[in-house]
């Protein structure tokens, strides 16, 4: 018999490709959860996963059956959401997810602001890669995420929030130090430093830079903005931040210059996304709202 217990189970072991990393997760014991899914494969006439030495891996009909499972689970959340939503916006637990790249920046800001406008407010943070987060949001894990758009979901919707521009930083020493202004000659180079492969600023950057060989570029496997800024100012290359970061990280480094880029900068968009079929949109006017008045600050 289908249950919603099997769905999550299943939905457990493709996200995270492993039976026991699945089992553990779920606070189940690995041959309970093998024996959920067995059931699961026997319900729906198919197999669901090949085992391989790195775990398990999705078969065609497992996808099929993991998108059908993601709006399963999703109808389920809104259900449940709704029946939350009553006591007020944000009575939650409200579960926000957020990239890395904005976390740090714009939370310290941001919850507080939040708390002053409902102070019953019951939020619950998720701090990930944006393809992660998404698969959270689709399948009711999440209900909202503070993402970089457009996501062209069209299970999803969005709202924007904040224009983020782009920042050059390069070495104090370097020949681009005494610019007036960074420009798109100064990131087609080899020695432009981005984070490694997975993070949308990552993307986000290569997409300002349209010309580069994203081969050619040098790696040094860095997962946070600051480290990036810790290699510009030992001299190892240059590299783009975001705005909101130079705001609220950047302190003043007489080894790194920040190069603003003449009008149009490049930008990201920076706003929310959560599943249409949610009814949560006063919870968003209320981040929304918090958003704008840190901005305001």
């Amino acid at each position: 018999m289908l249950s919603l217990r099997n769905l999550r189970y299943f939905h457990m072991v493709a996200r995270t490709g492993h039976f026991g990393r699945a089992a553990e997760a779920c606070s189940i014991t690995q041959p309970a959860l093998s024996m959920q899914i067995r059931e699961l494969e026997t319900h729906l006439g198919a197999k669901l996963f090949e085992r391989t030495r790195e775990g398990a891996r999705l078969t065609e009909a497992g996808r099929e059956a993991l998108h059908h499972a993601d709006r399963i689970l999703g109808a389920v959340a809104d259900l449940e959401t709704q029946a939350r939503r009553v006591r007020g916006p944000l009575s939650g637990p409200f579960r926000l997810g957020i990239i890395p790249s904005v976390a740090p920046y714009l939370l310290p800001r941001l919850l507080p602001g939040v708390m002053q406008r409902i102070p019953g407010a019951r939020l619950t943070l998720r701090e990930t890669r944006t393809a992660i987060l998404i698969e959270e949001l689709l399948s009711g894990d999440l209900d909202a995420v503070i993402v970089s758009l457009p996501l062209d979901n069209p299970e999803l919707a969005e709202r924007p929030l904040m224009r983020d521009p782009f920042v050059l930083a390069v070495p104090a020493g370097s020949e681009f130090a005494a610019a007036d202004f960074a420009t798109a000659e100064m990131l087609n180079s080899p020695d432009l430093l981005l984070l490694e492969d997975g993070h949308c600023f990552r993307d986000q950057a290569l997409d300002v830079c349209r010309t580069l060989d994203a081969s050619r570029l040098s790696s040094y496997g860095a997962t946070s903005l600051s480290t990036l800024i810790q290699l510009v100012a030992n001299g190892q290359g240059v590299t783009l931040l975001p705005q909101l970061f130079v705001t609220a990280e950047a302190k003043a480094d007489p080894r790194v210059k920040l190069l603003r880029f003449a009008p149009p900068a490049p930008s990201r968009m920076v706003g929310l996304a959560w599943r249409r079929t949610a009814g949560i949109e006063r919870d968003v006017d209320e981040i929304e709202a918090a958003v704008q008045d840190t901005l305001d600050l």
